[in-house]
């Protein structure tokens, strides 16, 4: 058993949403193995309320949730970070800075909650439906054994997760 704590930057335009709540879940699920991140390319300065809701669902202290630009972590003094995952296409066509180590990429993506018009009910309807499409990809990647995996191994695993269609790991649960 290896005792190794995994840092995990997830990255998204606004990082108001879909990064957010990543960062959460990867926080709650990975049970102190992962000490995950979030930052937006363009962050919009406002973590969106209605992710704030599924982040205090899980138990997950959000008195420290701020939208931030991935700046903060190109910065040589920034964490080391061993993955990192785009969740928006958006940012998948960015590109991104180097990251120091070169942590294992990959990119995940869903659809912008933050973006829907509707009522506050079919807001939340529709946050809960990219929660639980987050959660899937986020519990099948907690759960890789990747203390025996070697770098191109878990590129590999990543890459698989995201390619899944998000509708259909939804589905599953």
């Amino acid at each position: 058993m290896n005792d190794k704590t995994w840092s995990i930057l997830i990255l998204c335009t606004g990082n108001s949403a879909r990064s957010i709540i990543a960062e959460a879940l990867f926080n709650v699920l990975g049970e102190g193995r992962f000490h995950a991140y979030s930052a937006g390319s363009h962050p919009t300065g406002i973590v969106n309320p209605f992710a704030v809701e599924r982040c205090e669902a899980l138990g997950y202290d959000t008195s420290r949730l701020r939208s931030k630009s991935w700046d903060e972590f190109a910065m040589p003094d920034a964490p080391h970070m061993d993955f990192v995952i785009t969740v928006c296409d958006q940012a998948a066509g960015e590109v991104c800075p180097i990251w120091p180590g070169t942590p294992v990429t990959a990119h995940w993506g869903f659809e912008d909650p933050a973006a829907f018009d509707g009522t506050d009910d079919e807001k939340r309807k529709e946050f809960d439906k990219v929660f639980r499409q987050i959660l899937n990809r986020v519990s099948q990647f907690v759960n890789l054994p990747l203390h025996v995996l070697d770098h191109s191994a878990i590129q590999h695993e990543m890459r698989a997760i995201g390619a899944k269609p998000a509708e259909e790991s939804s589905e599953q649960r």
